[in-house]
C-alpha cells in the first residue's frame, strides 16, 4: 500500500473553494465605484454619487456585525442565502430606480439595503478555513497554514476590493452605467449562493463547546490598539477621497465612466507587494514597513494632486498601489500580534469597520467639495487622508515594534501552537 496524501488545507476545503470565495468577493468590490458610477450618469451630481457610496458603507458598517452575529448563531449557509437573495434584488432595483423619476431619497434607501444585506463573505471565509486548519490539519503544521493562509486572504481581500472598480469600469464604458449594478446582482446569485451551499459551511455552524476565556474589554482600548484602528481608518480616507476625487475629476473631462479602470492601476503594485511581503527580511520591522510605505503613499498623493492629466494620474496611482498594499498588510498583521486573548475577531471587526467609516464619510465629503468648490480641489483630499495615516505610522513607530518592545509576548506564530483549544470564533 502506498502512503496516503498528506492532509492539507486544499483538500479538506475541496479544490473548488477557493475560487468560489474568491470571486463571491467581487460583487461588495463592485458596489461602491458601481453606485457611485451609476448616481452620477443618472442623476448628473457628484455629490449625490458620494452620498449615495457613503449611505451604502454605512450600511453595511452597521449591519454587517449584525449577519456575523447571526451566522454564528444559526449558521452561515441560512444567513448568506437570505442576505445574497435580498442583495441581488436590491442591486438590480437600483439600477431601475437611479433612472426612475423617484426622488433621490429613493436612491439612498435602496443604496443603504445594498450595503447592508452585502454578504460578508472575507470574514465568513476566514472562519471556516480557520476552522479547518484548527480540526484537520496535523498540530505541527497548524502555525504555518494559518498564517499562509491569513495572507493569502488579505491579498485576496485586496485584490477584489482594487480590480471591483475595473470590472465596473469596463462594463460601464461597454455597455451601460446600470451594467455594473446588474453584473454584481447577477455574481451574488451564482457565486454567493454557491459559497453558501459549498460544505464547508458546516464549519460555522453553531458549536456546543463552552466559550474561551476573553481578556477584559479594557484592552482594547490601549494605545497600541488604538493606533491600529486610527490607520484603518486613515485607508478608508484614503479610498475614498482618491476614487471620488477621481471621478470628479474625469467626469469634468467627460470620461467618468473610465474612473474605475484608472482606480485600478492602483491594483497591480498593490496585489503584487501585498502577495511578496512575506518575502521581506525579518529585521526589516513593521512598524518601519508602515512608516515607509505610507510615506510613499503620501508621495504619489502629492503628484496625483499635481498630475493634471490622465497619464499623470495613471503613474500616481500605480505608485499608490505600491504603497497602499503593504501598507493595509502590515496594519492587520499587527493587529494579528497585539489582539488581546478571545479578543481577535472583535479587533479584525473594528478595522474593518474604520475602513468602511473613513470610506463611507469622505466619499460624500469629497463629492461636496467637488460640486462646491471643484474637483481640482477635491484632489487634493487624498494628500491629507495619506498624512493621516502616515501620522499614525509615526505614533506607532514611538510605541515601538511588539517583537522588539516585549519580547517575552507571544506573536500570532507562537500562539497558533495553541489555536485548537480556541473556537474558530474567537481567531
Amino acid at each position: 500500500m502506498g502512503t496516503p496524501a498528506p492532509t492539507t488545507l486544499r483538500r479538506e476545503a475541496g479544490t473548488a473553494y477557493f475560487p468560489i470565495a474568491f470571486i463571491a468577493r467581487f460583487p461588495f468590490a463592485m458596489m461602491i465605484v458601481g453606485t457611485l458610477t451609476l448616481v452620477v450618469a443618472a442623476r448628473d451630481s457628484i455629490a449625490l454619487g458620494g452620498l449615495n457610496s457613503a449611505v451604502l458603507g454605512l450600511g453595511s458598517a452597521l449591519v454587517g456585525p449584525l449577519l456575523g452575529a447571526a451566522a454564528d448563531r444559526f449558521g452561515q449557509r441560512r444567513v448568506i442565502l437570505v442576505a445574497g437573495i435580498v442583495n441581488s434584488l436590491a442591486l438590480m432595483g437600483l439600477a431601475w430606480v437611479a433612472f426612475s423619476p423617484l426622488p433621490d431619497v429613493a436612491v439612498l434607501a435602496v443604496s443603504f439595503v445594498i450595503g447592508a444585506s452585502s454578504p460578508q463573505i472575507g470574514p465568513f471565509s476566514r472562519t471556516r478555513l480557520v476552522h479547518l486548519i484548527l480540526t484537520r490539519l496535523p498540530v505541527a503544521r497548524r502555525a504555518k497554514s494559518l498564517n499562509a493562509t491569513m495572507g493569502y486572504e488579505s491579498a485576496a481581500d485586496e485584490t477584489a476590493f482594487v480590480f471591483g472598480p475595473v470590472v465596473v469600469g469596463l462594463l460601464a464604458t461597454t455597455m451601460s452605467p446600470a451594467a455594473p449594478m446588474i453584473g454584481a446582482a447577477l455574481l451574488t446569485l451564482v457565486f454567493v449562493t454557491a459559497f453558501a451551499l459549498h460544505p464547508t459551511a458546516r464549519a460555522s455552524a453553531p458549536s456546543s463547546e463552552s466559550p474561551t476565556e476573553q481578556a477584559p474589554a479594557a484592552e482594547l482600548r490601549t494605545a497600541r490598539v488604538l493606533v491600529l484602528v486610527a490607520g484603518a481608518l486613515g485607508v478608508g480616507l484614503f479610498f475614498g477621497t482618491v476614487l471620488t476625487s477621481l471621478t470628479a475629476f474625469l467626469d469634468t473631462r467627460g470620461a467618468g465612466d473610465s474612473a474605475g479602470l484608472v482606480y485600478g492601476v492602483m491594483g497591480v503594485g498593490s496585489t503584487i507587494l501585498a502577495l511578496s511581503i512575506s518575502l521581506f527580511p525579518e529585521r526589516f520591522r513593521r512598524s518601519h514597513r508602515w512608516l515607509l510605505f505610507s510615506v510613499l503613499m503620501l508621495a504619489s498623493m502629492i503628484a496625483f494632486g499635481l498630475a493634471g492629466g490622465l497619464w499623470g494620474l495613471v503613474g500616481a496611482m500605480a505608485v499608490a498601489g505600491i504603497g497602499i498594499g503593504p501598507t493595509i498588510v502590515t496594519i492587520y498583521s499587527l493587529a494579528a500580534d497585539r489582539a488581546p486573548q478571545g479578543r481577535s475577531a472583535t479587533l479584525m471587526s473594528m478595522l474593518g469597520s474604520a475602513t468602511i467609516v473613513g470610506q463611507s464619510a469622505t466619499s460624500a465629503l469629497t463629492g461636496a467639495v467637488a460640486d462646491g468648490v471643484g474637483a481640482e480641489a477635491a484632489m487634493w483630499l487624498p494628500t491629507g487622508a495619506a498624512a493621516f495615516v502616515v501620522l499614525a505610522a509615526l505614533v506607532n513607530a514611538a510605541l515601538g515594534d511588539p517583537r522588539a518592545a516585549t519580547p517575552s509576548e507571544p506573536t500570532v506564530e507562537e500562539r497558533a501552537s495553541t489555536l485548537e483549544e480556541l473556537p474558530a470564533e474567537h481567531l
